[in-house]
């Protein structure tokens, strides 16, 4: 339990900041099929956020 005492908040940001970067770029760079409008690993459709 003491670990968890010692992550700051810059530690927290930073690693946001990381996995936000990596999910922009694999939206970018990653085909359509897997991370683009209706892809099995990140789906960006507008579909996706629908109930």
């Amino acid at each position: 339990m003491n670990w968890i005492l010692e992550v700051t908040f810059f530690q927290l940001a930073m690693s946001f900041l990381t996995l936000f970067a990596i999910r922009e770029s694999m939206i970018m760079f990653l085909p359509d099929e897997i991370a683009g409008p209706g892809g099995w690993l990140i789906d960006t459709g507008y579909e996706a956020w629908e109930d």
